[in-house]
């Protein structure tokens, strides 16, 4: 037994946290990301284990929606709301999609044209910042401002260099969050 020497865990494992808004946005972040595909990994399991039907909606920081229904979350929302029998004999798919023989009523166009509405300024948006930061690329003569050299700045000059890399960092960790789930 002395030959061999019990090494020195050098990692925290999992272990019990306090559960409490996590002060840091970068670690709630990455918290919520995690524990959102571990939820929805639990509801899926749940789903197979039990024939459960499931829908779960989630909220993410960076306010974008993210959903899992099975077997699909408009047949479960649709149950729950209208107390209606299962359709998971119907439809096993996950996702839906509407049935072109029937004729949309005159509340899912007008969800169908806000959605639109959404969307198309959304997009117009995107089209302004591209605008804005290709304008500020040539402003900078074809660089951006974190491409600047950084020898010759003062302590207040890099403490706000500083801040505005750890904004950058979070709207990156943000947007590929987002990404992920499209």
């Amino acid at each position: 037994m002395n030959n061999m020497m019990m090494k020195k865990k050098t990692t925290q494992g999992r272990k019990k946290i306090e559960i409490k808004k996590i002060d840091n946005l970068s670690n709630r972040q990455v918290t919520f990301s995690k524990r959102r595909v571990g939820l929805f990994k639990k509801a899926s399991e749940l789903c197979v284990l039990t024939g459960a039907e499931v829908a779960i909606i989630v909220h993410s920081l960076g306010k974008r929606v993210f959903a899992f229904g099975h077997p699909n979350i408009d047949a479960v929302i649709n149950r729950y709301t209208t107390g209606s029998a299962s359709s998971s004999s119907s439809s096993s798919s996950s996702s839906s999609v509407a049935d072109p023989k029937i004729p949309l009523g005159a509340h899912e166009i007008q969800q169908h044209n806000r959605h639109y509405a959404k969307v198309s300024k959304e997009l117009e948006v995107e089209r302004k910042r591209k605008e804005l930061i290709e304008g500020s690329k040539l402003e900078n003569g074809g660089s951006f401002w974190w491409d600047d050299p950084i020898e010759h700045m003062g302590l207040e000059e890099l403490q706000q260099y500083k801040a505005s890399l750890e904004e950058l960092k979070k709207k990156l960790l943000m947007r590929a969050d987002d990404l992920i789930w499209l």
